[in-house]
């Protein structure tokens, strides 16, 4: 793709097995310059040197999403070690079976895992961007991208402070979009449909998997490399004047 050989991306959730990994990949085949951040850092730094491994770049950071001081770090990092951030994808999230399960209807659900959610989930991806957009919007260029779910669109009757969380992306989105398009700096949001990473496949039985294949006007289930596609193509210069979109990227299972 166009305008990624020797930018630099941050992204924020990338541990192996899931959909951040399989971006980091992607995006060093592009030519960038990749920071694997994870709140598991030794997973980060194994991922970027499988990456260098293979030729590319990247470094592997240990951060949490949540923590303000944490996520400021990160992207000061950044800018010290590589002089600039062109594209920051944020993806990080809670799957655990232990929070997710524990993710109920809005009569029940513990306030203590609402909070958490929220504060992975919507508030971390506000503190990304916070910190990011001011360094875009000074080198008059940049891409950033969050990751929602296609599970806002379905509204099931569980996890309301997931689906809660990721509609709260909506805003984020369009708002940032429309303060540093202007100025060159684009915002953009994806919702993957039901992809095989490692938590999935650890949180989903086969039969909700069968559902999911059934549902969609699609031969096969999502791969994070599906997504990390979108991801890598909103990053290029072939993307410069998408700004503030949500895509659905699901095999055409919620066609509306």
């Amino acid at each position: 793709m166009r305008g990624l050989k020797d930018k630099v991306a941050i992204v924020a959730g990338g541990s192996p097995g899931g959909i951040g990994g399989a971006t980091a990949v992607r995006l060093a085949e592009e030519g960038m310059a990749v920071v694997v951040a994870d709140l598991n850092e030794s997973a980060a730094q194994k991922l970027a040197a499988e990456i260098r491994a293979n030729g590319g770049e990247a470094v592997g950071q240990g951060f949490d999403i949540s923590n303000e001081e944490s996520y400021a770090g990160l992207i000061d990092f950044t800018v010290r070690t590589y002089g600039t951030l062109d594209g920051l994808y944020n993806v990080a999230a809670d799957l655990s079976p232990a929070t997710m399960n524990a993710d109920v209807e809005v009569t029940d659900v513990p306030l203590d895992i609402w909070h958490h959610t929220i504060d992975v989930t919507l508030t971390g991806y506000m503190l990304g961007i916070r910190h990011a957009l001011p360094v875009m919007l000074r080198q008059g260029s940049g891409s950033i991208v969050n990751t929602m779910s296609s599970s806002v669109w379905v509204a099931p009757p569980t996890k309301v402070s997931y689906q809660a969380a990721k509609s709260g992306l909506v805003g984020l989105t369009r708002h940032t979009a429309s303060l540093g398009g202007k100025r060159g700096v684009r915002c953009n949001l994806i919702s993957p449909g039901l992809t095989l990473t490692t938590s999935a496949m650890a949180t989903t039985t086969e039969e909700l998997r069968t559902q999911g294949l059934s549902a969609a006007r699609s031969p096969r289930l999502g791969k994070p490399e599906d997504i990390a596609a979108m991801v890598a193509f909103l990053f290029s210069g072939d993307a410069e004047f998408i700004n503030g979109q949500s895509f659905l990227i699901d095999g055409g299972a919620h066609l509306t």
